[in-house]
């Protein structure tokens, strides 16, 4: 059992990467492209829309697993700097700040970052060809 976990390990990585942007990539799109339809939609130019944009833009990018250690590195960042300034100053526990999406995306970028996107990516795709090409 446990050989066979270790065989989809860069699968699985890749895998974690897709799901984990699609959400953050969904959270862009309400902001920014007003869909899915949100009660409260953010000004355009105003901070939490400005943090859309970049949840869609490099949340598709991360997606595509395209310059993936930048972007998950840069969206790390960006969720640190969402829990910090929209939800500590609400309470310190995160189950009652509303939070724990923030923290969870926030180290599931730094792995990303740490990590690469894996096998099912354009990065991993670009090497393999500039590995053929020398």
């Amino acid at each position: 059992m446990l050989p066979a976990i270790h065989a989809l390990h860069p699968h699985l990585l890749s895998l974690l990467r897709i799901v984990a942007s699609l959400v953050l990539f969904s959270y862009g799109t309400q902001k920014v492209l007003h869909f899915p339809a949100a009660e409260n939609v953010p000004a355009v130019g105003s901070l939490p829309w400005v943090a859309g944009l970049l949840e869609l833009t490099l949340g598709f990018l991360v997606l595509i697993g395209f310059k993936t250690r930048i972007a998950s590195f840069i969206l790390s960042g960006l969720m640190a700097f969402a829990y910090f300034l929209r939800h500590a100053p609400q309470s310190f526990y995160p189950a009652q700040n509303g939070g724990t999406a923030a923290i969870l995306f926030c180290f599931i970028f730094l792995f990303l970052a740490s990590a690469g996107g894996g096998p099912l990516s354009v990065d991993a795709l670009t090497k393999r060809q500039q590995q053929t090409a020398a």
